[in-house]
Order: structure tokens, then sequence, then C-alpha cells
């Protein structure tokens, strides 16, 4: 069996981040009234290596809505960088293969006793 492909290793450092990433800013729509609708100060993260793409809208400050988009970045580049252990097949052990045989007793006289009674 083949190794299953492993993604590219994203870096997740503050200056790389900064470097691999280009920055939006633009204006952030719904609920907030005038404040919201006049400044622009959402924000929008393009990771050009992962092609991930992070906005954040709920701050109303443009360097609260920044930081909030790296952390997001940082977490969704962790996600991308996890690779799950290989599983390896085991075979079922001898008690376990007996505690099955011996349930399967139980359930059968269980089942049996449930069907109803002929006279022959």
């Amino acid at each position: 069996m083949p190794a299953p492909e492993r993604p590219p290793p994203y870096s997740t450092d503050e200056r790389t981040l900064e470097a691999e990433t280009r920055y939006e800013v633009f204006t952030g729509g719904g609920p907030g009234g005038q404040h919201r609708n006049k400044t622009q100060n959402a924000v929008r993260l393009y990771h050009a290596p992962s092609g991930v793409i992070i906005t954040a809208t709920e701050r109303r400050s443009l360097e609260a809505n920044r930081q909030a988009a790296f952390e997001r970045l940082v977490l969704r580049l962790r996600a991308l960088n996890h690779v799950d252990k290989p599983r390896r097949p085991t075979r079922p052990t001898r008690g376990s293969k007996e505690r099955r045989l011996q349930q399967k007793g139980r359930d059968k006289k269980i089942k049996s006793a449930r069907r109803p009674v002929r006279d022959d």
C-alpha cells in the first residue's frame, strides 16, 4: 500500500505569513450602522501557497480585524498541516473472539425464547 500523499507543510510563523499573504481592505456590510458602512475596516487575506482565503469583518477597527484574520489563518494552516497517523491493521484477539461467540450464544437463547411454542 503506497504512503498517503502528504500536503506541503505551510509555515505558520508571523514573518513568513505576512510575506506569503496578500492583504485586502474593504467595506464590511451587515449590521453596525453608519460607522460600519462608511469605513473600510474589513480584512481579506489570500494565502497564495495554500489557496486559503480568510475574512474578518466583526470588529470595528481595521487592526483588530487584521489580527483576527491572521489568527484564523494560522489555525486553518495548522489544520491543513496535520497528517493523521496511518492505521495499522490488527486482528481480533482470542479473548475477543471467545466473548463475541459467547454473546452470540446468549442472543440466540433470548431470540429463540421469543418464538411461539409449536404443538406437534
